[in-house]
């Protein structure tokens, strides 16, 4: 399988090609229909159709088109039943996977970034990779410490040229959204692109990225639900990690799990998420299921969840999720309108000289906070599907809220990352203690359970 491709033309060319195959195949459905064909079938065998292109060329491409394409995955239980079935498979294979690169090459950078005698440290790696994500590719391996023990670890290789790659499908992304819109109906593709772009020059950091994982690794190093790998060795385009032996992910969960799996690692996944800014400072912002791994129980029974990938954190200034955040959701669960009309103005959430009727902004948010005004929610894909096409129905009172109110800048990853993160819980339908562990770890939220 070729490296990325080197010239940024063919990318763009490649990923041009995707409206463009939109168009011809809804011009070969309307031949369909007027052929007699039924509707829902021709519309099914489009998507299908669409779905495979689409997915299999941001897969193919990595950088920012595999990026992209892994943010969507996250989304996907947002979107209506009948449009996202077919798109379902495609997004699963995408959190999980991407062609790999040579050999030759992946030696080849090993050398160039943990110097020519690399082979003495890293005593054996296997030639196929273990996993693929947007920007490397990882290989299991065996490294010898200075003491002359040895233990498993996994080599992450960053892709040959993936700033460029990453950089050039963003900017091609960002200028074809609007024909890229009708692919993924009911998404908006602008901020999604805008918000990768902000955030593409820190996860080619390596080092960066060595610095985040290893203040999780400490923070986490005792907690007996989650396990992050601490950081062995590091270089520009290589990250040398400790091993988890784990054999599938929060995806295949999702695909397959029984409820008590969705369940367990549903409380998890929120815990390792709602926690971590107050043990480290820092937010993973890049939740989608690939990174989140299953890891099995000695005794056979469910075991923890290990957590990968820290190319994406949210620096927190306050050394945890901002107070405000914790105290508005309170006040919204309280049912408190006026208090949360003048708290939201306060924070610059809502648009400077906007007139907001306090009774329709609870309306329009008591459905994003639904999940901690009980001691356990069951998060579904029905409910997902319910509120994203609520906040999108223009003739819903609500739908002229969201023009009022505003997004800072700090809150722009937090948001990502929550939206994300419920998305991920809709698609594995877990039941979770979300009330509860708000409460332990988001600095202000504080209910009255009378």
């Amino acid at each position: 399988m070729p490296d990325l491709p080197k010239k940024a033309a063919a990318r763009t060319a490649r990923l041009a090609a995707l409206p463009l195959g939109y168009a011809g195949r809804t011009a070969w459905g309307l031949g369909k229909r007027l052929g007699g064909a039924p509707a829902e079938a021709v519309l099914n065998d489009i998507q299908q159709r669409t779905a495979e292109q689409l997915f299999r060329t941001l897969g193919e491409l990595k950088g920012g088109a595999m990026k992209f394409g892994q943010a969507l995955s996250v989304l996907e239980s947002a979107l209506p039943e009948e449009l996202v079935s077919p798109y379902r498979a495609q997004l699963t294979r995408l959190q999980d996977s991407a062609p790999p690169m040579p050999t030759q090459t992946v030696r080849d950078i090993l050398s160039a970034d943990l110097g020519a005698d690399y082979a003495e440290r890293l005593v054996w790696m296997d030639g196929a990779p273990s996993a693929a994500a947007s920007i490397g590719q990882v290989h299991q391996g065996r490294w010898r410490d200075e003491d002359g023990t040895e233990r498993l670890v996994a080599v992450k290789v960053q892709y040959p040229e993936a700033g460029e790659a990453l950089q050039s499908d963003l900017r091609t992304l960002a200028r074809a959204a609007g024909m890229i819109a009708p692919l993924v109906p009911g998404l908006d593709v602008k901020p999604l692109v805008a918000e990768l772009q902000a955030r593409a020059a820190e996860e080619l950091d390596y080092e960066l990225e060595a610095q985040a994982q290893r203040t999780f690794a400490e923070a986490f190093a005792d907690d007996p639900g989650i396990e992050v790998p601490d950081v062995v060795a590091v270089g520009p385009r290589v990250l040398v990690t400790e091993w988890m032996d784990s054999a599938s992910s929060l995806a295949a969960i999702i695909a397959e799990g029984t409820e008590a799996e969705r369940d367990h690692y549903g409380t998890l996944f929120v815990r390792f998420v709602v926690s971590g800014p107050a043990r480290t400072g820092l937010l993973h912002a890049d939740p989608h299921p690939g990174n989140f791994r299953v890891l099995p129980a000695p005794d056979g029974g469910l075991g923890r969840l290990g957590v990968l990938d820290y190319g994406a954190v949210a620096r927190l200034p306050q050394h945890g999720l901002p107070e405000p955040m914790g105290r508005l959701l309170a006040l919204c669960v309280a049912g408190d309108h006026a208090a949360l009309r003048d708290g939201l103005r306060e924070e610059g959430f809502v648009r400077a000289g906007a007139q907001v009727d306090s009774q329709l902004l609870m309306d329009y948010l008591s459905p994003f906070v639904e999940p901690a005004a009980v001691e356990r929610f069951r998060f579904t894909r029905e409910w997902m599907r319910g509120q994203f096409q609520r906040i999108n129905d223009t003739r819903d009172p609500s739908y002229t809220m969201a023009m009022k109110l505003n997004l800072p800048p700090s809150y722009l990853l937090i948001h990502r990352t929550w939206l994300g993160g419920v998305g991920v819980l809709s698609q594995l339908e877990a039941e979770v203690p979300f009330r509860a562990l708000l409460e332990e770890f988001l600095p202000g939220f504080v209910v009255d359970h009378d």
